[in-house]
């Protein structure tokens, strides 16, 4: 059996760590779940945890989300469709937005409702992801602020999350002076300012975003500890939240080296190992075969535990490990673990093959008495994190 383990106890820590860094600039911040793909047993675990706010971009996963815990706050983090404005109004409380049309079928929806839609504003300031260009802020605002059962909480961004741009203080500046430029103008308030990722944390540390940025979206460094800059892991954070462990289906001595000609096409690209192109004809070793492959997750982002242990390859359903001449107990039907990356979380998340648990289980979970889950909620934003 495969399975995907979500540590509540690391978790619960990353989560009271992330609480201290916002804490301390007076903000909020919303969960992003959609790398959990509707696992409702994490859901309900974070809601545990003192979670308030989360954010999800699949309209299913917020629609079991308000099944269980109505009264969450919930964010629609992608672009809402045009054809699904009536959806988005019904399951989430906010969305992010940056069309004119859309916000248009909002209102409309949200007027047959008769219930008052939140939506921020995306401004795109060089990720080249959603956003509109400054230019037209004011007009833009001009259209969309006074629409009926609609409410402009404030401004957003993301950077990072395409090109893989690290956000810059002057970029974060321009949100706080385009905020001013239309709270002057058009004299009302706009309380929210909604920065961007996990991307931000390191900076976060570094004194490095504005007192101005109030709101953070959050989601990697939570489940993986990622620092977005550097590669490694956030001070503070823990990487075992979520661990993969593969069944071993085969264990056998074999040539490290493929024999015969190599170069045929293969349905997946091969794979950037330490081991391609270090092992010479004739070499032996030993090999595990585990029962996960590239169907159900991106094999070149898991790390195996052991460090003795090297993935050589993956085909469909299979991920060959290299774990030398020390079998270091490995039999048939034992486990190897890995630690996934976000693209690889994300698809063993979206596997229906594999399975996912949280440990311990939710009826033998307690949560641990802390100072550092109460955060500061702007005054627009009836949730955040406490």
């Amino acid at each position: 059996m495969n399975r995907v383990t979500i540590n509540l106890h690391a978790l619960q820590h990353n989560l009271n760590a992330i609480c201290k860094r916002v804490e301390a600039r007076g903000a909020s911040w919303s969960v992003v779940t959609k790398a959990v793909c509707g696992h409702l047993d994490v859901v309900r675990a974070l809601h545990r945890l003192g979670v308030q706010s989360i954010a999800d971009s699949r309209l299913e996963n917020l629609r079991e989300v308000q099944r269980i815990l109505p009264a969450l706050e919930t964010w629609y983090l992608r672009l809402p469709d045009l054809s699904g404005v009536q959806e988005v109004v019904e399951l989430a409380d906010l969305s992010l937005n940056s069309e004119v049309a859309v916000i248009k079928a909002l209102s409309q929806a949200a007027r047959a409702r008769d219930r008052i839609h939140r939506i921020v504003i995306m401004i795109e300031l060089g990720d080249l992801r959603e956003g509109i260009l400054p230019g037209s802020l004011v007009k833009f605002y001009d259209t969309v602020f006074d629409l009926p059962n609609i409410e402009v909480i404030g401004l957003g961004a993301q950077v990072g999350c395409l090109a893989g741009a690290i956000p810059n203080v002057d970029q974060m500046s321009q949100l706080l002076i385009y905020r001013e430029l239309l709270e002057l103008k058009f004299n009302r308030k706009l309380p929210v300012v909604s920065a961007g990722s996990s991307i931000l944390l390191s900076q976060l540390d570094e004194g490095l975003v504005p007192r101005g940025i109030n709101h953070f979206r959050i989601g990697e460094a939570l489940f993986l500890g990622t620092d977005l800059v550097t590669g490694g892991i956030l001070e503070g954070l823990r990487d075992d939240v979520v661990t993969l462990e593969a069944e071993v289906a085969e264990v056998k001595e074999k040539n490290l080296v493929a024999s015969g000609e190599t170069g045929a096409a293969t349905p997946f690209d091969a794979l950037e190992s330490p081991d391609n192109g270090a092992r010479v004809p004739g070499e032996r070793g030993y090999r595990a075969l585990v029962t996960v492959g590239q169907i159900d997750t991106d094999v070149q982002g898991l790390t195996p535990l052991d460090s003795a242990h090297s993935i050589a390859g993956a085909s469909s359903d299979i991920t060959v490990v290299n774990i030398g001449d020390d079998l270091r107990s490995l039999t048939v039907g034992s486990h190897i673990r890995f630690r996934p990356s976000y693209s690889a979380f994300v698809r063993l998340m979206n596997d229906p093959y594999i399975r996912k648990e949280v440990v311990p289980p939710l009826s033998e979970f307690r949560v641990l008495p802390s100072k550092t889950r109460e955060v500061a909620v702007p005054a627009a934003l009836p949730g955040g994190v406490t």
